[in-house]
């Protein structure tokens, strides 16, 4: 099991070449992603390189990405919300693509996408990356799915880490934030099975792509 300390120069290690690095923590819904990338964020911010300061690091989700739920009524998938072709994977790596240059000071931000789980719906122009960034955490379900769209998104990446955890406590906490959000418990815990589930089997085929997998237990909440 990782100690959080070591994640956290393992991540600084990638922001050392000329381009921004690209860090993508990977792994199933409910696994923890979003919790050990804003604690690497918080981590690598409060201790910046010398002569920058804490907007070196910028954390980017995945989730930004997602369909409108407008499009997904017009595609007929809008009772799958949170499948593979269901997020915009193309535009992500597009996007990446973009990160992957290094502004001049006087560069305005990269402005990217998030997605506000009160109205369950993606809002743009939402999270900046300003010119002084040099390195990125981006985390989601699919970073490692092997699929073309995917692949492209995987590529742009330095390192993709798979992060698991307990598969009891995974799903109790996705019923909770199922729950959190609107649902009755009842109707939590079936969508969990019909769509989570699913989603969250072949997230896992691409455990062995990972450059690391990481177990850690005693990353900052």
């Amino acid at each position: 099991m990782e100690r959080f300390d070591e994640l956290v120069r393992r991540a600084r290690t990638l922001a050392g070449g000329r381009r921004r690095g690209l860090l993508g923590v990977a792994g199933a819904p409910g696994a923890g992603k979003t919790t050990l990338a804003h604690a690497l964020v918080r981590a690598l911010a409060a201790a910046p390189p010398a002569g920058l300061a804490a907007d070196w690091v910028a954390h980017v989700p995945m989730d930004g990405f997602h369909l409108a739920d407008v499009e997904l009524d017009r595609l007929g998938r809008r009772d799958r919300k949170g499948a593979p072709d269901t997020f915009d994977a193309s535009g992500y790596a597009e996007f990446l693509r973009r990160l992957r240059h290094t502004p001049g000071a006087g560069d305005p931000p990269v402005y990217a996408p998030a997605f506000d789980r009160e109205i369950e719906q993606p809002v743009a122009g939402s999270v900046p990356v300003h010119p002084a960034c040099r390195l990125v955490v981006s985390e989601g379900n699919y970073l490692l799915v092997d699929a073309p769209r995917w692949r492209a998104v995987r590529a742009e990446f330095d390192e993709v880490w798979f992060h698991e955890t307990d598969e009891a406590l995974r799903l109790e906490r996705l019923v909770a934030r199922h729950v959190r959000f609107g649902k009755n418990p009842e109707r939590a815990r079936a969508w969990v099975e019909a769509t989570d589930e699913p989603n969250a089997r072949l997230v896992a085929a691409g455990r062995a792509r990972a450059d690391l997998v990481v177990a850690c237990a005693d990353f900052p909440a």
